[in-house]
Parts: structure tokens; sequence; C-alpha cells
């Protein structure tokens, strides 16, 4: 079954001549299901590669604009699937765009297509960047009905939302496939890049990162739990939110001196990744983490909502050495929001410190009866 995804009609409309689209985002998201979805609307001749072919890699490296030229042929698509893969990557293809007139070009890649920096500088103005996260309940709610998310608003919460995972209804069948991510899948970028060897470490770090969401984390304590420096300690945990494994939120303030914002808390992008790691997929009832969890999943459904509709905002928590806090605040459109999220049903009133600081700023308690309107779902 295909549950349709946002970025779809988002392709449509970036796979235009003289551009290369870009689509982001970790492996077993999706990224090639969208690939295919779009080729069987597409009209013109297209040509479709996989940049873990050694050939493909032999001609799309080669810098040399006849060699680029026959490899494309008469075709007025190229896809170019992992892309990551081939060296010089996005040199070749600003040469194909320039040198071929009318031709589109998709390039889709894992986290080190990001990280090396294979695309971004040479296509800078030439590209348009989509990021594809695990599927959306806006997304899955497209093929359930209301009274079936609320069903199965637990299971996300303990399993995730990769597609695999969405359609499969056995929950040990779940667990494996998302151990398999984990074993297989989730530090393969980073540990590609040269200089990164210590993937006990990383492992154990994102454990660390796993067992503190909802909190502040220190990257002193963090570094001494792992016998690495800081700077390692740092530098790993920006590689792993590029390889869209966990997402970083800075402290929100306008320099109020009772503002918390040196210290940075931690999302993980899917719910049963941050629970797989931890060796954790108790029902709810038997867990003391329902809080973080529902936090957890609100906030990147949220980041879902941002990406695949908009606005563009900028993300915070906020909390004060006095112990008030805001589980998370948007900055957009030249307004602040602030959302308070709660498994029960909670206050319904923002903190005394923030309506005294931001008493322009809205506020909103986001909860299980109102929580798919904050996540897009209509």
């Amino acid at each position: 079954m295909y549950i349709p995804q946002f970025h779809l009609e988002k392709l449509r409309s970036a796979a235009r001549p003289g551009k290369v689209a870009v689509v982001y985002g970790a492996r077993r998201t999706g990224k090639t299901t969208l690939l295919q979805q779009f080729l069987k609307a597409e009209a013109d001749p297209y040509l479709l590669v996989s940049g873990e072919d050694i050939a493909v890699q032999g001609y799309l490296s080669s810098q040399s604009v006849e060699k680029l030229t026959a490899f494309v042929g008469r075709n007025r698509l190229l896809v170019v699937d992992e892309a990551q893969k081939v060296p010089e990557i996005g040199l070749n293809l600003k040469l194909i765009v320039d040198h071929i007139p009318g031709i589109r070009i998709i390039a889709t890649g894992s986290s080190s297509f990001d990280l090396a920096r294979t695309i971004g500088e040479p296509l800078t103005g030439r590209k348009v960047t989509l990021r594809l996260f695990p599927l959306a309940q806006m997304e899955i709610s497209g093929i359930e009905q209301r009274h079936q998310t609320d069903a199965n608003r637990d299971i996300r919460l303990i399993y995730g939302s990769y597609p695999e995972v969405v359609l499969n209804s056995d929950n040990g069948l779940r667990e494996q496939y998302l151990r398999e991510i984990v074993a297989s899948y989730l530090y393969k970028d980073v540990l590609e890049l040269d200089g990164i060897r210590h993937s006990a470490k990383i492992s154990r770090l994102l454990q660390l990162i796993a067992f503190q969401i909802g909190k502040e984390v220190s990257y002193t304590e963090l570094a001494g739990s792992l016998g690495m420096s800081k700077n390692t300690v740092e530098r790993y945990l920006d590689l792993l939110e590029k390889a869209f494994v966990i997402q970083k939120l800075t402290g929100f303030s306008r320099n109020l001196r009772s503002e918390i914002t040196k210290n940075s808390r931690y999302v993980f992008l899917d719910n049963g990744i941050r629970n797989t790691l931890i060796n954790n997929f108790n029902p709810l009832h038997l867990r003391n983490d329902v809080g973080d969890l529902w936090e957890n999943y609100l906030i990147v459904e949220r980041l879902k909502l941002q990406e695949y509709r908009g606005p563009v905002a900028n993300n915070y928590f906020w909390r004060t050495y006095r112990q008030q806090e805001l589980d998370f605040v948007e900055e957009r459109e030249g307004s602040i929001f602030g959302y308070e999220m709660k498994w029960g049903k909670g206050r319904g009133k923002p903190p005394t410190e923030w309506r005294t600081a931001y008493p322009e700023a809205a506020f909103s308690l986001v909860n299980k009866d109102n929580y798919l309107e904050f996540i897009g779902v209509k």
C-alpha cells in the first residue's frame, strides 16, 4: 500500500528545467518510493540510475562535458538515487545543468550527501532542497479514519512512523525492523566519513541522549561519561543531526538574565528509533517516560508540518533558572508562540515569567484532545 507523500507535489514543482531537485532524508524513510511515484506520471524520457553503481560513478564523476552529455543522451530527466556515492557529484551535476539546455535533474541522498558537501556549494542557486522525514501523521491520515488514528496513537509513540512500521500490524515485526535499522543503517553515513572510527561510542552517545529527551544536555557530562573530549561530543552530535537521527533545540531568550540559553535539548526524529536505542518497547501504562515520548512525538510532527506546509519557523524550548518552562517555542511570521505539551489535562495558562517577559506572545496547551490540529491533521 502506498501512503501519499506530501513531498510528491513539491517534487513535481521543484523538478524543473535548469534546476536540481535534491531530496534529503534518512535511509528507509521513503526516498526511493517517492521517486517511483513521481516517475509513474513522467511523460518525458528519463534516465534513472543509482550512485552505488560503479559504472554510473565512472560517468557522473568524470567532469567531462562530452562524457556527461553522452551519458544523459536524449533523456530530458536525469534521476540519481543515492547520489552521495558519486565523487564530485555536485560539480558534475552543475556541468550537466549548464551544458544541456532544458535538462531536469532529481538527486536523492542520505546524510553524507549533505555532510560531505558534495552537492551544496557547487549547486548554489541551482538547487531546490526537500527534506524527507519518516511518515507524518498528516500523510498517514490519508489512509486512516479518525477513530483509527486515535487507536494507533499509542503505537506511534512506541514504534514511530517509518513507512514499514506503519504498514505492519505486528508489534514483534515492528520491533525486529527497528532493530535492523539501528544495527545496519543508523550510523552508516556518519561512519563512512573520514576520521569517524568510534562506532561504539556513537551508539553509547545516542543512548545517553535517548535517556535525556525533554531535558537539557551537558556536553561536559557526556564527554566525561564517554571518555572523549567535549569538542568530539559536539562534533558527533552535529553529525548525527545532519544524519537525520536527532534534532537540536536551543533555549529561547531575549537576553533576560533569568533565562537558560547555554544548554541544548535534542529530540529524536522518530520515537521508534529512540525506544530501540534504550531497548524499551513496553506499553505506555508500564512506562515512566510517557510525557517525554509525547513531547518528542509532537515536536517532530510539528517539524514535519513546517517542512511540508510551512511556514518557516525558528524552534526553541524555554526555561528559567527558577524552573519555569515551556516545551516548545516557535518564532514565525514576526510573532512568538509558546506551547506546553501534556499527556494529561495540564494547566491552561502560561508560566508567570513567560507572561511577564513576553506579553505579546501566544500560548497554547497541547494535549490528547487537540493535538491533531497542532500537527496539521484536519
